[in-house]
């Protein structure tokens, strides 16, 4: 409401500008109808190549290595193959011939048919590669054809962008340059007439170009690479009031995806590298190798074995041969190494119980997942009380999800405590490094639907429940992380 208020107090620029022929008659018209030419035409290209390179926006950044990727699985028969990447290629032909309805310029054109041209070879060498007769000769092709057409499309593309950009900002000083060749006649003229009808004009005249050198200012300025969002301004024309207030709800817009865009990113990393960084715990290797020396100096030979080969266990389990992506079954013996190791350094402190029914097997789930929930339990539970600890994790069949949960019987959180950790998950603060590196990752994979809730109670115990996706592990829906 309070727009269509501010619109209904302003004039249109076609009112102005008859008011402005009426006063000063014919030879006035001539220069108002070359002005409207002038911005018509130009916002015509202006907006032709705006909407090309938008369009062109939308090819896919990571299409070369998404490509390049599908067609490596494809080539060495590997598990994760999806098949030929037809779909991305096919999109980007498309868009390809979308842009090159729109194009005017010739180098502008000449990379997107290339594009095009590149697209429809890039198909034929992909089904020419199944004519491969062995692996290093697939090998061969995709080093030789697919590699080098996928860099040529993703180049000759950037190219594309680059030219119609260099065209936007040349159509730019044009447009000023134009704007100010008109404006000088206007003024030439005007000088004939009387004091009044120059002042009438001029004022004209500066309402109209103000607004306009206002908006060709934010254009330059966003070209060097200011996204942030500024008053639009304030013009007494509607066509130009309503224009600066789409371009700065579109800087707005574009600068909100973009810093989503980086947030997500730095999340993904920053889980990656946290998720990284707690495989290898080397604390626990440092207890662990110490409770073994003890283990031997005590002539504890068979407890020292044991410890040994859980220790040997647990890190072949970690390493999972560099899958991110394994059976529940095998993140069962990993979690079951780790538990008999603590049992042997803690004793009589602890017990543990792990109840997983065979039937959930052979679904995925992300490599150590459990682990991080059952060390919490001993170290932020059993550890801290004197009574002997129990500790449960089980799994339940929700249908098309399962419920892992690893329970304690532990010293429990006060209500403060728990609501920190709740908040350290969510919004990725620097407490509950374990817990929170498994909660961001499982919703990097899976979505925010899926995670980790905490309840716990001080004095009783500690629950923690991780929900995924049912999944088995030999489908080629979810990739690697």
């Amino acid at each position: 409401m309070r727009l269509k208020e501010r619109l209904m107090k302003k004039s249109t620029t076609s009112a102005k500008l008859r008011g402005l022929i009426a006063a000063i008659l014919v030879p006035m018209s001539i220069v108002v109808a070359i002005l409207i030419g002038v911005l018509c035409w130009y916002s015509l290209q202006y907006q032709t190549i705006l909407q090309n390179v938008t369009a062109a926006s939308a090819f896919n950044q990571n299409f070369k290595s998404d490509v390049d990727l599908k067609m490596f699985y494809y080539v060495s028969d590997s598990a994760y193959s999806e098949g030929k990447p037809f779909a991305e290629v096919e999109s980007a032909r498309e868009l390809a011939d979308t842009l090159l309805s729109h194009t005017t310029e010739k180098k502008s054109i000449e990379a997107i048919e290339s594009v095009r041209d590149l697209c429809i070879t890039l198909e034929q060498r992909m089904n020419e590669i199944d004519d491969a007769g062995s692996y290093d000769e697939g090998m061969t092709q995709l080093e030789n054809n697919i590699y080098i057409l996928t860099e040529l499309i993703q180049t000759y593309m950037y190219d594309y962008l680059y030219y119609e950009s260099a065209h936007m900002s040349q159509l730019q000083s044009e447009v000023i340059e134009q704007l100010q060749y008109v404006i000088m006649a206007a003024i030439g003229l005007f000088l004939i007439f009387i004091i009044a009808i120059t002042i009438y004009t001029s004022r004209v005249t500066n309402e109209i170009t103000a607004p306009l050198t206002f908006l060709t200012k934010r254009v330059k300025d966003i070209q060097r690479g200011d996204f942030e969002q500024h008053t639009p301004v304030e013009a007494k024309e509607i066509e130009i009031q309503t224009l600066s207030d789409g371009f700065e709800e579109m800087v707005g817009q574009l600068n909100t995806l973009i810093q989503e865009n980086k947030r997500a990113e730095r999340r993904k990393r920053h889980a990656e590298l946290e998720l990284l960084q707690a495989q290898i715990n080397p604390h626990f290797l440092y207890n662990t190798l110490d409770t073994i020396i003890w283990l031997i100096e005590a002539d504890k030979k068979s407890e020292s074995i044991e410890m040994v080969s859980a220790l040997s266990d647990f890190f072949r389990f970690c390493l999972s041969r560099g899958k991110d992506i394994i059976t529940l079954e095998e993140e069962q013996k990993h979690v079951l190494s780790y538990l008999s190791i603590q049992k042997i350094r803690y004793q009589d402190r602890m017990d543990y119980e792990v109840v997983i029914p065979e039937s959930l097997y052979g679904y995925s789930i992300p490599k150590l997942t459990l682990q991080p929930l059952v060390e919490n339990s001993i170290y932020h539970g059993i550890k801290l009380q004197r009574e002997k600890g129990q500790i449960k994790v089980s799994a339940m069949d929700l249908g098309d999800k399962i419920e892992l949960t690893v329970k304690d019987n532990g010293a429990g959180m006060t209500v403060e405590r728990l609501s920190e950790m709740r908040n350290a998950i969510e919004n990725g603060e620097k407490v509950g490094f374990g817990l929170r590196t498994v909660h961001q990752r499982m919703q990097l994979l899976y979505g925010e639907e899926y995670g980790l809730t905490i309840s716990s109670t001080e004095g009783v115990g500690t629950t923690i429940t991780a929900v995924i996706p049912k999944v088995e592990n030999n489908e080629k829906g979810i990739a690697n992380v």
